[in-house]
């Protein structure tokens, strides 16, 4: 997938704040997309409304994350659905990957 259309991010006090049960800020979500390396699969599974797609990443903090999302605006604004810490599936995945 290439993101470099990206502008910048889609949020709304929904996806501000849905995250906080696992304790991923905004600001970690997005640095994950500034980080490489940066995994992105389809997300088959959960696309009947929309095309989403899920990201395997890395905070500043070096913090393994794992974030559904979706492209609004013509493909130029990520809007994070969900984040949380990668299972160890995801994170073998990543590693693989590093």
């Amino acid at each position: 997938m290439d993101l470099r259309d990206v502008t910048g991010f889609e949020w709304d006090d929904g996806n501000l704040t849905k995250n906080k049960k696992h304790n991923v800020l905004p600001s970690e979500i997005e640095r994950v997309f500034m980080n490489r390396p940066l995994l992105i699969v389809p997300d088959k599974v959960h696309s009947q409304a929309e095309e989403r797609f899920a990201a395997l990443g890395k905070t500043d903090e070096a913090r393994w994350l794992a974030v559904v999302f979706a492209l609004r605006e013509q493909k130029s604004k990520v809007r994070p659905i969900s984040a949380r810490p990668m299972n160890r599936k995801e994170r073998k995945v990543y590693a693989e990957a590093s």
